[in-house]
């Protein structure tokens, strides 16, 4: 008679398990989704940021509201869901960092300090080279960024998704059984604020409560005369939200400085904190947390000086 099957180690993957040649697909399929399970109950808040359309600065956004709430403290991941364009690494400054797989999976890239991020652009080293995959093989790398990556425990984990309304939506939502809402990004023109919709309606479809819209683009200071240019409209966001009845975040204005920032890898909120925009950002954050947490959490957060423990 053979040996038999030593009991699986949770905490290891069948790629490194030296069971795995014995277990059925079955079996393989159950330890994942066990695995699943346990790197989900470590986070607690978990944060979808999407748009019905691309070029809303939704990436952008989704960066610089991670920073805020690790700059006050919370231990945040940001898992960067848009397999081909995956442009999260390089707006926090460490696209040429490698993730390093240990026994118990891979081991996301620390960008700040509480702030963690995986991404496809950390796994593959062209960055030139594109990506052409049909959805099952996308659906299965999501899995695994939320199954084989060691998050730890976490206090906020947002996701950052494509634009639109397809595959890796869909595998996100599916995957993470308890999402507690969606973030959705648009600029005040109409053809944006229609896609925006969309967003709404694709959340409420899968049981995704909207937790509210983003003005994103709203607006510009003139550095010169100081005088306000409504280069994009102002106030369509606001008015989607509230015909759509779901929360209005805010409104996050152009600022020159966020373009040259994010080609550096800084985010706006730490780098220049006392902008008009970083403050929105901290303004949308501080929001979220008084949904999440209340707002007891956050002042005492903030008299702590954003230390968490």
């Amino acid at each position: 008679m053979g040996k038999e099957k030593k009991e699986c180690e949770p905490r290891h993957t069948c790629e490194t398990c030296g069971e795995t040649d014995k277990c059925s697909e079955k079996e393989k399929q159950a330890h994942e989704e066990e695995r699943l399970k346990e790197r989900l109950s470590l986070i607690r808040h978990r944060i979808l940021v999407m748009s019905g359309k691309g070029g809303v600065g939704k990436s952008t956004v989704a960066v610089n509201l991670a920073a805020a709430l690790a700059q006050q403290g919370f231990q945040v991941g940001v898992l960067d869901a848009d397999i081909h364009g995956p442009n999260i690494p390089r707006m926090l400054g460490v696209d040429l960092h490698e993730v390093f797989s240990t026994g118990n999976g891979l081991r996301p890239v620390e960008a700040l300090p509480n702030l963690k991020v995986i991404s496809m652009a950390l796994i593959s080293r062209d960055s030139d080279a594109p990506i052409v995959w049909r959805g099952p093989i996308k659906h299965n790398v999501i899995k695994q960024f939320l199954t084989d990556v060691e998050w730890g425990p976490l206090d906020f984990l947002i996701v950052d998704l494509p634009p639109g309304t397809g595959d890796e939506p869909l595998s996100v939502a599916h995957l993470i059984s308890q999402v507690d809402g969606s973030v959705i990004v648009t600029t005040p023109q109409d053809v944006a604020l229609l896609d925006s919709r969309k967003a709404v309606g694709f959340s409420r479809l899968l049981n995704i409560h909207p937790l509210g819209i983003v003005e994103n683009m709203s607006g510009m200071v003139c550095p010169h005369c100081g005088k306000e240019i409504d280069l994009f409209k102002v106030g369509g966001g606001e008015k989607a939200a509230r015909e759509l009845g779901v929360p209005f975040l805010g409104r996050i204005p152009l600022d020159p400085e966020m373009v040259i920032l994010c080609d550096a890898g800084k985010p706006l909120v730490w780098n220049l904190p006392e902008s008009a925009a970083a403050k929105a950002f901290q303004k949308v954050a501080e929001g979220l947390i008084d949904r999440m947490e209340g707002k007891t959490t956050r002042i005492a957060q903030n008299a702590k000086g954003g230390s968490r423990t």
